[in-house]
């Protein structure tokens, strides 16, 4: 299945200021399948240790970490590794430290080999085990789940998006024989999710419950991944958290509050487990912006905050939310899905390298997102269906006075002002869009 970060490997590979490529990314979304088909596709060989699987490559890092000698002997285990002309994978690398450390030299004194290491949360092993990073010595790449575009590519209708992306300008509302498909498509997705072995079966199979046993069976990996990799105090509250996090999104005001995750329970005693959970890619932190100015991140409460799940397919399996519930006009899924557009909205924006925040005002009322670009601070307002009144958002516009803002909802493409500002109604299937429209 084709992905979008494809592209930015390419342009790894050919960048005269190339250093050896982290990549992380919550588990199963992918990692070792798009490195293991990039290797073979643009270089001559691949060579591929995976440090879990067999742990004889462990003892090769336990001398000095001298490039050469290394890759010698690599060589003498059997691996064709040509400067150049070979990519080299070290895979499941939090489980041997020092071939992290040991980047700083492949940087160094190595740069023609072509390095790429990954690993499952990779990210909590780097801020949690005291692993010597090589800072400034890496390029680092994240790959989430699959998003909605690459969802439709892999639904075999990328025709739908070249076609968009070629004739319809931006203020234009998208033809019926474009929305309705799309629609359709982003109902499946809100189902099926972008983790990449459910989207597979899903096109394979279009069976939900062939889909639903993976999920279930992702789901399953990570309450296991919290016994095998996270400290003992904190495995259970690591569960608590993870199962309250769709709970409290389903709630009007959906900050998310710590007391709620156990009774009797504070901040200062699950602050960790949180991080931990974020560190993992297993969750999402959308933080409250407090002063409306450049540059946002100096005016964030870090106390106020939402938490959102990686993957609105593996949030609905987890709630046990029947598939049918959004495919069809459900009255027994109307509470919870302003939460769940959120959420998706949430993960898109994050593939699209975006870093959102959230706006609230003193009589409580809040934006839904609001970010940074190009020294601008942009709001957007999110919906599930098409109805697109959002007296927030109009309250935010007449009080900061933003040049561009967005609505986002299943209503077509429009633009209208709000007090002075030029407001894009944005369907949420053309989210992929949103960069077309940032000036």
């Amino acid at each position: 299945m084709k992905r979008d970060i494809v592209e930015k490997l390419i342009a790894w590979k050919s960048s005269a200021q190339r250093k050896p490529l982290m990549l992380t990314g919550v588990r199963q979304c992918g990692k070792t399948y798009i490195l293991q088909s990039f290797g073979r596709e643009f270089y001559k060989s691949c060579a591929y240790i995976n440090f879990e699987q067999d742990n004889r490559f462990l003892s090769v890092f336990d001398m000095d970490l001298n490039p050469q000698r290394i890759v010698q002997d690599l060589r003498i285990m059997g691996l064709d590794i040509i400067e150049d002309e070979t990519l080299l994978i070290l895979d499941e690398v939090q489980q041997c430290p020092r071939a992290i450390t040991s980047l700083k030299y492949f940087c160094e004194q190595m740069p023609n080999l072509h390095i790429a290491v990954a690993g499952s949360l990779l990210g909590v092993s780097l801020n949690r085990d005291g692993i010597s990073f090589p800072v400034g010595k890496v390029d680092r790449l994240t790959l989430y789940p699959m998003s909605f575009r690459e969802f439709v590519i892999a639904s075999g209708k990328e025709d739908l998006l070249s076609a968009i992306s070629t004739n319809m300008p931006i203020d234009a509302p998208l033809p019926e024989h474009y929305a309705q498909p799309l629609e359709t498509l982003l109902r499946e997705y809100y189902a099926i999710g972008g983790m990449p072995a459910c989207v597979k079966a899903w096109i394979d199979t279009k069976d939900i419950s062939v889909v639903e046993t993976i999920q279930k069976q992702i789901l399953s990996d990570y309450q296991n991944d919290f016994a095998k990799h996270a400290p003992s105090s904190d495995i259970p509250k690591l569960g608590w958290i993870w199962d309250s996090v769709p709970v409290q999104l389903a709630k009007e005001n959906n900050k998310f509050v710590f007391s709620h995750v156990r009774q009797g329970k504070r901040s200062a005693e699950l602050e960790d487990a949180l991080r931990w959970l974020v560190d993992a890619g297993l969750i999402y932190r959308l933080t409250l912006a407090e002063n409306i100015e450049v540059p946002i991140s100096c005016f964030v409460n870090d106390s106020y905050f939402k938490v959102y799940m990686v993957d609105v397919g593996l949030m609905r399996a987890k709630i046990g939310l029947p598939a049918n519930a959004l495919w069809q006009d459900s009255s027994a899924f109307h509470t919870f899905k302003g939460a769940f557009t959120e959420n998706y909205v949430m993960t898109e924006l994050v593939k699209l390298g975006i870093t959102p925040y959230f706006w609230r005002s003193q009589n409580s009322a809040e934006l839904d997102f609001l970010f940074q670009h190009n020294g601008i601070i942009i709001p957007m307002e999110s919906k599930a269906e098409i109805n697109t009144k959002a007296k927030t958002y109009s309250s935010f516009c007449q009080r900061f006075n933003p040049s561009l803002g967005f609505k986002v909802s299943m209503k077509n493409v429009a633009l209208n002002l709000v007090s002075q500002t030029s407001t894009y109604s944005l369907p949420l299937y053309t989210l992929w869009r949103l960069p077309a429209y940032l000036p």
